[in-house]
């Protein structure tokens, strides 16, 4: 049977993220120009999916906005409103009567841009109740890992390992495609998280949980470093020896690089860094940086920063190391070091 439904979990507030994520969701923030979001609607759109529930909490009405009814992609998307957070599995559980037999289950806050059809493949071949996508990460600590056996089966499971507990690098990159019936040992009422605990429990009742090494790019957007990682990965792979001279004027490119519609640099040094739509920058320099969209960049220097959407930065301003709010005005001259704040 076709597997033609997702349920997409974007409800968390994004606090590692903030300010960025005090006007937005975290998965709606920019990867070259687009919400992350949409990435992974792509995906599971190539994936066969035709149906998408986006289980949203925090500033739902943003996300609603930003991402619309998924014509663009070729799916149809619901938005499910959570009264209470439910968690990852709680919130899939509200949606039971809604499911087919066999479906798709996503974390959204992720930058994800994979092949999903070789994970539902995998799933239907080795009958598994559930098959969890699994990634390589340097740092396997801050996720849930895995150990297969030689077809592949999760034989072990840990969710967020202390160093001395780390037995993989093979991380849970939070695609799964499930069937339904697991739904049961979801208890209704409560937060319940669909990897820290629904997995551990089918584990230990003796059901199949199949590890699917995944295709494609994906990255955990948890931090602004993070979300920096995301567009550079992406700008280097999409855009790289890209004429970029229609945007760029008397000025020094070094890539990975992007510009973005309406975007213009003018005699600046920029390397390393993405200029979202309709920003202009205007005799500075910008390294290793992200400048989200609508800002002003005038006879400045940025390095190791994210800018918020609609910043003005004036003459002789430097900015280091530091994540400014939207709507930020940095005034003449003055320097701001290792902020995560509006100034």
């Amino acid at each position: 049977m076709k597997v033609r439904q997702a349920v997409v979990m974007v409800g968390g507030k994004g606090t590692r993220l903030r300010p960025l994520t005090d006007n937005r969701p975290k998965p709606i923030l920019p990867v070259l120009d687009r919400p992350c979001l949409s990435y992974l609607i792509e995906s599971l759109a190539r994936g066969g999916i035709e149906k998408v529930f986006l289980a949203c909490g925090y500033r739902s009405e943003k996300m609603a906005e930003a991402i619309g009814d998924g014509s663009k992609e070729g799916v149809s998307i619901e938005y499910f409103y959570e009264d209470v957070p439910a968690g990852t599995a709680g919130a899939i559980k509200l949606l039971e009567d809604e499911l087919d037999d066999t479906f798709v289950a996503a974390n959204g806050d992720v930058f994800a841009d994979i092949d999903l059809k070789e994970e539902i493949n995998e799933h239907k071949r080795t009958g598994a109740a559930l098959t969890i996508s699994l990634t390589h990460v340097d740092n396997p600590c801050e996720f849930g890992i895995s150990r297969l056996d030689d077809e592949g089966r999760i034989s072990e499971f840990k969710e967020k390992p202390k160093p001395d507990e780390v037995f993989s690098n093979l991380i849970n990159a939070g695609i799964y495609v499930a069937e339904k019936d697991i739904l049961k040992y979801v208890p209704k009422g409560r937060m319940y998280d669909f990897s820290k605990e629904l997995t551990p429990d089918l584990m230990s009742r003796g059901y199949r949980i199949q590890g699917h090494m995944m295709n494609g790019m994906w990255m955990d957007v948890g931090r602004p470093k993070d979300l920096y990682g995301a567009n550079i990965l992406l700008a280097d792979r999409s855009f790289r020896n890209k004429d970029w001279s229609n945007f760029v004027s008397g000025s020094k490119i070094t890539e990975p690089f992007y510009i973005g519609q309406g975007g213009k640099a003018t005699g600046s040094e920029i390397s390393s860094s993405v200029i979202s739509k309709d920003s202009t920058v205007t005799g500075s320099r910008i390294s290793d940086s992200l400048i989200m969209a609508g800002c002003s960049v005038s006879d400045a220097a940025i390095s190791g920063s994210i800018i918020g959407e609609g910043c003005t930065i004036k003459k002789g301003a430097r900015i280091i190391n530091s994540i400014l709010a939207d709507g930020t005005t940095v005034d003449e001259n003055k320097i701001v070091t290792g902020s995560a704040g509006a100034q």
